[in-house]
């Protein structure tokens, strides 16, 4: 490891930052110094101007993507460097802002409950009855289920904040079946090596697996469950302010984007098509035909 790699990650760790976050920024020093050729300490404000270009515009990498690039090489350059020459005066990329992709009630049910393999089945049915990220999943240890007050605790989960959030009483079933065929000792879904918890990039396959043989299409990634929960919480009445402490929101206006996607208040909204008096007749109905679409 270089000298100057050591010296940011230093740095990164002196301001705890997150593992992801360092990892992205030393990245992204990475990209720069392969793309220059050159030692990343002697680029200056145009061959980085030439990278931003480079990224979004041959390598069509995302604007958020470029963000975080950008954070990164703004860290490597006033806080490990200290180079005030790149400046990196640049405004952020503009976000694609999408709604999330929501599974019906049924299409979650049929694939949390499609894994033969009981821990497949209980990972996936955690992940959706307590509205989980993938990180927290993984990292739920056994003594985090609180099956007298019925809320599981999540430790240290995104902004390194702790929270409770709601135990199913099918869940608590599940896992009590799950425990007795598997007896997970500390972490709650483990490895091969019991020592360590399941990966990220596991979980995400279970559930892509799940998807795929149920014939489901949408819903990109394990993340999809985490908003069927905090959508079918919102279409069955619940509270926007009671979900946000459920999800571990920041900010409640993260979690009103859910009201975009909910079929509670969008489904009482008729289209200006059905207030019209007269019925409508197509010219190509036929009044013979009664086969239903």
């Amino acid at each position: 490891m270089s000298q100057l790699r050591q010296k940011m990650i230093r740095a990164m760790q002196l301001r705890e930052f997150s593992p992801k976050t360092q990892e992205a920024y030393v990245a992204a020093v990475s990209g720069i110094a392969k793309y220059c050729n050159k030692s990343p300490d002697k680029i200056n404000q145009e061959e980085v101007e030439n990278y931003l270009l480079y990224l979004r515009q041959e390598l069509v990498r995302s604007p958020s993507t470029c963000n975080v690039v950008i954070s990164g090489l703004r860290f490597f350059y006033e806080h490990t460097i200290k180079d005030e020459t790149v400046k990196l005066k640049l405004p952020p990329r503009k976000r694609t802002k999408r709604l999330p992709e929501v599974l019906s009630r049924q299409e979650a049910c049929r694939v949390i409950t499609c894994p033969a393999n009981i821990k497949h089945r209980v990972l996936l049915m955690t992940a959706y009855s307590a509205g989980l990220r993938v990180s927290e999943l993984v990292g739920l240890k056994t003594k985090h289920i609180d099956s007298c007050r019925m809320l599981i605790r999540v430790e240290q989960g995104k902004g390194k904040k702790d929270r409770y959030t709601i135990l199913s009483q099918q869940l608590l079933k599940e896992l009590r079946i799950y425990w007795k065929a598997c007896r997970p000792e500390n972490w709650l879904f483990s490895a091969k090596n019991s020592t360590q918890h399941l990966s990220i990039t596991s979980a995400q396959r279970i559930y892509n697996k799940a998807k795929k043989k149920e014939g489901i299409t949408k819903g990109k990634g394990i993340h999809t469950l985490r908003h069927c929960f905090a959508t079918h919480l919102l279409e069955a009445g619940y509270d926007v302010r009671k979900i946000q402490i459920l999800m571990g929101h920041r900010s409640l206006s993260t979690t009103m984007v859910y009201l975009h996607v909910s079929r509670r208040d969008l489904g009482m909204v008729k289209s200006p098509l059905d207030f019209v008096d007269e019925e409508i007749t197509s010219p190509w109905e036929d009044t013979n035909d009664t086969t239903s679409v």
